[in-house]
Order: structure tokens, then C-alpha cells, then sequence
């Protein structure tokens, strides 16, 4: 695997678990969640088959739950995975479409 991407909506949730952990938490941990995050990405990339597959929720699917949010990817090749949503108790079927 070379490397990961983040669909758009993707990117705003990340962007929107930023924001509100440097609001509630403090910029220090939102930061470091944020790395976690990151290095989670990356673990994905060198492991892309260890987490859970939900073909149930959305074919093609897979989920790794990293603090409180559940990060959604997709293999797209054997050089990337799509990371297409990170969430946190959001409905599934309207989050996932």
C-alpha cells in the first residue's frame, strides 16, 4: 500500500472532530486525538484487511474504531484506501450514502 486518501466528507469530519476537541478539550488533545487519527490512517494502510468488514452497513466496507469514532474505508487498490467517513454515533444509513 503507497497511501491513503479522505473522501470530502471525510476530511469534514476530521476537520469537525478538530474543532470540537480543541473547543471542549483544548488544543493540545485535539491535537493529539487528531495524530491518532492520522497514524490510525496509516495502520489501515499497512493492515488493510485486519479490521472488521461491514458488508451489512455498506459493501466494500470496513471499520476501525479508533477513541470514539468508527473510521469507514474502502481498499481501492493495493496502493491506497479511501477513508470515507469517521464517525460518531451518527445514523449509519444516512451517514454512509
Amino acid at each position: 500500500m503507497v497511501g491513503y486518501r479522505l473522501t470530502t466528507r471525510a476530511a469534514q469530519d476530521f476537520e469537525d472532530i478538530f474543532v470540537y476537541g480543541a473547543v471542549t478539550f483544548g488544543v493540545e488533545r485535539a491535537e493529539s486525538y487528531a495524530a491518532g487519527l492520522e497514524a490510525r490512517f496509516e495502520h489501515l494502510v499497512e493492515h488493510p484487511r485486519l479490521y472488521q468488514a461491514v458488508d451489512d452497513i455498506r459493501s466494500g466496507y470496513r471499520r476501525s474504531v479508533y477513541g470514539s469514532h468508527a473510521i469507514y474505508d474502502q481498499i481501492v487498490d493495493d496502493k491506497q484506501i479511501l477513508i470515507v467517513r469517521i464517525l460518531r454515533g451518527q445514523e449509519l444509513g444516512t451517514a454512509l450514502r
